[in-house]
């Protein structure tokens, strides 16, 4: 039986990547060595790192002012990276909070400075993305996050900035297309739609960094890793090998501007359901509503035994919400095809006749 894998990330990748790297792991590029013992200074390993970068430039059209990183921890150690390089001494921030993410960016980010929360969706426990707010001209950068896994909400449109914008895309990085050139700094774990766990993405505006004031830790310091073209210390050579498969992938399908096409049809194709069904209510509002994460409860608890008897029959995996919304949550991420979404809708469809 085929399974529909659903996971919030780590989260399913395309077949051709799962099954060349597992051949990497027995022999990479016929060297008669697993990808898994090689040193990450070898030339067809630094051109793995190389080609990663390069597709990531091109896939997102990367202007010449900003340069694409590879580092360790994922976006978590991302949040203390960004007021590293970009929140001067004394100096202060503007933060968003529109999750349990945006959360954690703003408890780190506190530890350098003064923290102002311009626009928080907390009162309602996250189910929308806060608009008409004002961002000061006196804070070193704002920081938004542009999807949000567990709450299943999504900026549509970001915010014009009088100081740099920086974005934690973890959750939707490459499955839209976006103006790198507007934002001062993009990062994003790689495990949604860049790749395995085990690395995290940024990119960043160049003539930004350098001007904090501060003593910045060789490793979370952007510069250090821009001037060793990622290379400061010994990378995850199989975790950037899985990045650069799925991203020729991504290529192969047509790039972004693909991509997203059969993004906003999975995610039309599972909404229209949630509002058609009367079992079902989905929990954030409308207008902010996830591309990547439909979050959906039952209206009658009673009968969740007997929905996910269906799932399982069906081959859906991975559908549980998380704990802090409860119900379901369907994320839809670049390499889940629109063949699963639509099985899921016939479960839906199937349990609404026995028991609607």
């Amino acid at each position: 039986m085929k399974v529909h894998n659903f996971s919030a990330g780590p989260c399913i990748l395309p077949q051709v990547v799962f099954e060349k790297m597992a051949q990497a792991c027995l022999d990479f590029n016929n060297s008669g060595t697993s990808i898994l013992e090689i040193s990450h200074r070898r030339k067809d390993a630094v051109e793995v790192i190389d080609t990663a970068r390069a597709l990531v430039k091109d896939l997102m059209n990367v202007p010449e002012t900003h340069d694409v990183l590879f580092m360790q921890g994922g976006a978590s150690l991302q949040f203390p990276t960004v007021a590293y390089n970009l929140l001067k001494e004394g100096g202060k921030a503007a933060y968003a909070q529109t999750g349990k993410w945006a959360e954690n960016a703003i408890k780190e980010a506190k530890r350098f400075g003064e923290i102002e929360i311009v626009a928080s969706s907390k009162d309602k426990n996250y189910n929308y993305i806060p608009k008409n707010y004002t961002i000061p001209t006196d804070v070193d950068y704002f920081h938004c996050t542009s999807n949000n896994t567990i709450f299943g909400t999504q900026i549509k449109e970001f915010p014009n900035s009088p100081v740099p914008v920086v974005c934690d895309m973890s959750s939707d990085i490459l499955s839209r297309k976006i103006d790198v050139s507007k934002f001062g700094a993009i990062y994003a774990g790689a495990q949604k739609n860049m790749g395995p766990a085990g690395s995290a993405v940024a990119i960043v505006q160049k003539d930004l960094l350098g001007k904090t004031g501060r003593n910045i830790p060789d490793y979370l310091n952007w510069d250090t890793h821009i001037k060793k073209e990622s290379s400061f210390n010994t990378w995850p050579v199989i975790a950037i090998y899985g990045v650069m498969l799925n991203l020729q992938w991504l290529k192969e399908q047509g790039g972004v501007e693909a991509i997203a096409k059969i993004n906003t049809e999975k995610a039309e194709t599972v909404y229209a359901e949630i509002d058609r069904n009367g079992l079902f209510t989905g929990t954030a509002e409308t207008e902010d509503r996830s591309q990547m994460n439909a979050t959906f409860v039952l209206n009658n608890e009673i009968l969740k035994t007997e929905f996910d008897e269906l799932l399982k029959e069906a081959g859906v995996v991975s559908l549980a919400g998380h704990r802090d919304v409860g119900g379901y949550r369907a994320s839809m991420y670049n390499a889940l095809p629109l063949e699963s979404v639509q099985v899921l809708v016939e479960v839906m469809k199937r349990f609404e006749q026995k028991f609607g």
